[in-house]
């Protein structure tokens, strides 16, 4: 069904068996919800909003870092929306049970999100890495100089490291020595230090893994059951729609980005019965359909940047192996229109990669203030 349909029939939410249970059928058809039941359903509708928004993306700018960031944008509105809404306007009810437990249990699933905003960001410096060997590769073909042995050479030793660098984290491992680790965080002050790919260490320890992390953040995760619904007044609903969110923002970056043992085989069901649940749920399937396709099966990362690294340093380095001196003109225009292609590349690279960073930086400061004022508001230490 498409996405504007869900939208347009947001069907049955369990918000709704809260009101059946209280009142008979023929009551509840005629009964104004009150402001309460008013302020949960408009959280449900304008998280169904941006998720059928994001769900509306072509396959083109799927996955993209704009995409992925709008993502990342839509995660700190509905967390905000959250917050005011389990902090501000009903703290005297999350302090009751079993409310309580349901907010502690989200605040520590949250946690485990902060160690996937650390691998993420190691996982940008990485693609960091891979742009400036494309610069080196585009530099040494500067159309104001010969085009001489030399320079295929220099490109093609640099090209052979960016294959080596853009090997899946397992491969990469395997091939690489290195053992030091350096502990890297959003949440510490620390010195940037850049170096080769293969110097790259994680904020995280190397035996952490992404997937196991994102099986941890779901483990459990159910709708709530109608006597939780009841039980308080409704706020269960906007729980487990926040935990959805998360997993799923979750779930999409460590699809997207490089980082330790990516597997994407997290169990994910979502009744589409929830306004937003359609729209989600479809998300999720095309990126799946997207793991599954040839070229991205061993692919370090679905980021749609990514993929034109791996295409366009693929093709220039085939271009590189085949020519023959003295250079005939055909073949270098071969040469300038691919390394055309690695110039635009690198460019979307340069403007994409800090603003994306910037908004991962701002999930995890967000995830870390929303999870200490949620705590106080249930009268647990931090």
């Amino acid at each position: 069904m498409p996405a504007t349909e869900y939208q347009r029939s947001f069907g049955r939410t369990l918000l709704n068996l809260r009101r059946d249970s209280v009142h008979s059928v023929a009551e509840s058809s005629t009964t104004e919800p009150t402001q309460m039941e008013a302020e949960l359903e408009s959280f449900q509708r304008r998280v169904a909003e941006r998720f059928a928004d994001l769900n509306a993306s072509t396959s083109e700018d799927l996955l993209s870092l704009e995409w992925v960031g709008k993502l990342l944008d839509s995660f700190l509105l509905c967390q905000e929306e959250f917050r005011v809404i389990i902090v501000s306007n009903h703290r005297e009810l999350v302090a009751k049970p079993p409310m309580d437990r349901m907010v502690s249990e989200y605040f520590d699933r949250s946690v485990k999100a902060l160690d996937v905003c650390n691998a993420i960001r190691d996982g940008v410096e990485r693609i960091r890495q891979w742009q400036k060997l494309i610069e080196i590769v585009v530099c040494a073909f500067d159309r104001t100089r010969p085009l001489g042995e030399g320079t295929f050479r220099r490109a093609k030793k640099t090209l052979i490291e960016l294959a080596i660098g853009m090997l899946d984290d397992k491969e990469a491992s395997s091939s690489s020595s290195v053992t030091q680790h350096r502990n890297r965080s959003f949440g510490r002050n620390k010195e940037k230090t850049i170096g080769h790919f293969r110097s790259l260490s994680w904020s995280v320890s190397r035996s952490w893994s992404a997937s196991k992390q994102l099986q941890a953040l779901g483990n459990g995760l159910a709708p709530p059951r109608a006597g939780d619904v009841t039980a308080t007044s409704g706020l269960a609903v906007p729980v487990y729609t926040m935990t959805s969110v998360l997993l799923f923002v979750m779930w999409a970056l460590v699809a997207a980005i490089p980082c330790q043992d990516r597997g994407l085989q997290v169990h994910f069901n979502v009744p589409r019965s929830f306004q937003w649940g359609g729209s989600l749920m479809s998300l999720h399937d095309r990126i799946i359909e997207e793991s599954r396709k040839r070229e991205r099966r061993n692919s370090c990362g679905l980021l749609k940047e990514i993929n034109q690294i791996e295409r366009s340093s693929r093709l220039m380095g085939e271009l590189v192996d085949s020519v023959q001196f003295p250079l005939s003109e055909e073949k270098e225009v071969g040469v300038r229109e691919r390394v055309e292609e690695l110039g635009k590349v690198h460019e979307a690279l340069k403007n994409g990669l800090d603003p994306f960073e910037r908004k991962v930086r701002e999930v995890f400061h967000r995830i870390v203030r929303s999870r200490t004022e949620g705590l106080e508001s249930v009268g647990a230490a931090p």
